[in-house]
């Protein structure tokens, strides 16, 4: 009988990707993949150690399973990801009970790993974190309609709040013509939607070809027969180009959406935070994209509650962020991370008052979010079945607005059943919190 391998990936669709990557190796080596993670031999959890959430949400996965093989229940745990990567030795001498702890430059290794622990040997390896697999076939672990794909690994921006660096190495893009026969081959297992990801996709292609070649990727990517929609995540603002707006602009395939992650507005923080620009520079570009691409959905995170950020920095930031109007924004407080430059700066602001400055936010785009909503009554979205929810009797999925896992829903009615991964037209109707209600016209 086939060992039972279980996988739980945490954090970003960057670490999914490599979760898949995984997958496919230990697939390909014999062993039986399993969805229930509590009924299998061994538990893999690819770790997140972006934040310090993310951290106990991995430390707290780690745990529940070694409790599950010191039942007996399971034969190994198996750590790998960003957390095994950050903490090396300390996850090791911690966490005695994880049969395999292997760094990101070891996942390649991950079979071998595996059977070394069901063996009875104790697993501790890191290598280079340039040897972390980009290439390779892929297992999709969401709904088999949409994929990732990273176009890059590793940043080089090195903002002051942020441990990325650290764990995933410098940027490194792949060739286009790599990225380009995944499409195709995910295209061929019947993926519609294709979310092209890295740390920073506007920089992609710098390292190897010594420009930026990001709208040139997009429009091979949208040659791919059986591709729908073409979406771009994670856009650095320094480098969002008018080559790059104008590419998004006159692909059909492109969905009008652009996630910018500006972090904040004022121009103080962010030059502490070791980012370009302030907030005339910001609504700046913020117009433009909108001049470019009509009827663009722009979507933003932003921290707050940074060393130093005065009721000023926040009242500039809020400021922003109304004038803006973003239509899609996330928040997130500041989180004071061991060895970056910004753990080790004055004026640490306390947890209570990081915490309120994010529900002030949240408070203020719910409003804008209401209102946007307000506006989308009578039109006519093109939505992407993801489900069906039974207890509402009614269909879920996604417009050209929502990136999944990240963004919100539209709910509708149809006369007749549909599929998941089915396109359809949904005549809006109705608003609920930050989601759409509507009927499907078929």
């Amino acid at each position: 009988m086939a060992v039972k391998v279980g996988m739980v990936s945490l954090g970003c669709s960057k670490n999914q990707v490599d979760s898949e990557i995984m997958l496919s190796l230990i697939k390909n080596e014999g062993y039986e993949l399993c969805a229930d993670s509590g009924i299998c031999d061994v538990v893999i959890i690819n770790t997140c150690g972006f934040i310090e959430d993310a951290k106990k949400e991995s430390i707290e996965n780690i745990l529940e399973f070694c409790t599950l093989k010191n039942e007996g229940r399971i034969k190994a745990v198996v750590v790998t990801g960003c957390l095994a990567e950050r903490d090396k030795d300390e996850i090791a001498a911690e966490l005695p009970e994880a049969d395999v702890i292997l760094g990101i430059g070891r996942n390649a290794d991950i079979a071998r790993a595996i059977k070394k622990a069901l063996n009875g040997e104790k697993v501790v390896e890191f290598g280079e974190k340039t040897e972390l697999p980009l290439e390779g076939d892929r297992i999709i672990s969401n709904l088999p309609f949409f994929a990732y794909v990273k176009i890059a690994d590793g940043c080089d921006n090195r903002c002051t709040y942020c441990a990325i660096p650290m764990i995933r190495g410098n940027f490194r893009s792949r060739k286009i013509e790599n990225i380009v026969d995944e499409v195709k081959r995910f295209a061929q297992a019947g993926v519609k939607e294709i979310n092209l990801v890295a740390q920073d996709t506007t920089r992609y292609g710098e390292d190897i070809y010594g420009e930026l070649r990001l709208p040139e990727l997009i429009d091979e990517v949208c040659k791919v027969d059986g591709i729908e929609w073409v979406r771009v995540l994670y856009c650095y603002p320094e480098r969002i180009t008018d080559k790059l707006l104008e590419t998004m602009a006159r692909q059909p395939k492109v969905v009008k959406y652009m996630d910018v992650p500006v972090q904040h507005a004022s121009g103080r923080i962010l030059k502490a935070m070791n980012r370009r620009g302030d907030r005339e520079s910001l609504t700046a570009l913020m117009q433009r994209i909108r001049e470019k691409i009509d009827g663009v959905v722009l979507r933003t995170t932003v921290i707050t509650g940074f060393p130093g950020e005065t009721e000023q920095d926040f009242t500039e930031l809020c400021d922003f962020i109304q004038d803006i109007k973003f239509e899609r924004l996330g928040c997130f407080a500041y989180s004071q991370e061991e060895n970056t430059p910004a753990a080790e700066m004055p004026d640490q602001l306390d947890e209570e008052t990081k915490k309120h400055r994010v529900e002030i936010i949240m408070e203020q785009q719910y409003s804008i979010a209401e209102k946007k909503n307000s506006e989308m009554i009578g039109k006519t979205l093109r939505v992407v079945v993801e489900g069906y929810d039974r207890y509402a009797s009614s269909y879920f999925g996604r417009s050209f607005m929502d990136a999944p896992d990240i963004d919100t829903k539209t709910f509708f009615t149809s006369e007749k059943p549909l599929s998941v991964g089915q396109f359809v037209d949904v005549v809006i109707n109705d608003t609920l919190d930050y989601d759409l209600l509507g009927t499907a016209v078929l």
